[in-house]
């Protein structure tokens, strides 16, 4: 294979584990509280070992930022997405989280502007406000569907989420494996005295291994391999197709279809980001042959 083709494989391969996490949480048979506790320590203990293959591990320097500012802050926002993930997939529809999830990096953005002063492009911010637009469209029929609350832990965790992406640009020194491993510790701790230890029969301990497993270890290794052979912005293209693929398996698997709302939706936000990443790869092409 070469170097791209092999690079495109390794970004899908990624793409596909994290596009499982609406199948695993509809094979949850726990409460919320079981579901969000025992996930996170799960991705926490997971997450070890790309910790220890990433280099660092093991670190003075790598653990002490986790107590500076800007490592609490991480901390704190990872935390909130983290529970705010599962909590949204147990109370509205796995599209409409995938949906919402999708407009992550233009909130990154909008921070980025707001906190660091970094100026976006007009297809960026133009891109953001379509993505808001299809975000209306599916949260406008979740207030009569009840599902409102479930689209709003989404955007939540979306939200915090972005923050994520945004606290090591304040703080470039910032490792990013060692605040998501406490973080995955913190919400342990949080939240399973809350749940119910007697749900978890052996059905429930392999699907919150697999989800720890493969949505943040396997899928995370995957990603950074594969990442290194191609442009950034061909490697988001590649991951936006999560977007479709997240519901498409509790579709076909589990016949959780869709609202038509969604649908409209989240086609919107789909196509924003694709076009979006489309013209930046179309870029980032032009600006290497010239």
């Amino acid at each position: 294979m070469s170097e791209r083709s092999r690079g495109t494989f390794l970004v899908l391969a990624a793409t596909i584990c994290w596009s499982a996490s609406g199948l695993y949480s509809r094979l949850l048979t726990t409460d919320v509280w079981t579901a969000i506790g025992w996930r996170s320590l799960f991705a926490g203990l997971f997450l070890i070992g790309p910790l220890l293959m990433l280099g660092g591990g093991l670190s003075r320097r790598h653990w002490r930022a986790v107590v500076q500012p800007a490592g609490l802050a991480m901390i704190a926002c990872q935390t909130i997405s983290q529970a705010s993930f599962i909590g949204a997939y147990y109370t509205t529809s796995v599209a409409n989280v995938a949906a919402i999830y999708a407009t992550a990096p233009f909130i990154a953005a909008l921070l980025g502007w707001l906190l660091l002063k970094e100026r976006a492009s007009w297809r960026t911010l133009a891109t953001g406000l379509v993505c808001l637009v299809g975000v209306g469209i599916i949260m406008a029929s979740s207030i009569g569907g009840g599902r409102v609350v479930g689209d709003l832990l989404a955007l939540v965790m979306t939200a915090s989420f972005a923050m994520v992406i945004v606290l090591p640009r304040l703080n470039p020194d910032l490792p990013a494996l060692p605040p998501i491993i406490v973080s995955a510790l913190l919400t342990f701790v949080l939240f399973a005295p809350f749940g119910s230890a007697g749900s978890l029969d052996l059905h429930n301990w392999v699907v919150l291994a697999a989800f720890g497993a493969t949505n943040c270890s396997i899928a995370l290794v995957l990603f950074i391999m594969g990442a290194r052979h191609l442009p950034p912005a061909e490697a988001a293209l590649i991951g936006t197709t999560e977007i479709v693929m997240t519901p498409l398996w509790v579709w076909l698997l589990l016949a959780e279809k869709p609202p038509v709302a969604t649908v409209i939706g989240g086609a919107v936000i789909f196509a924003a980001v694709v076009c979006h990443t489309a013209i930046e790869l179309t870029r980032t092409r032009r600006l290497s042959r010239s």
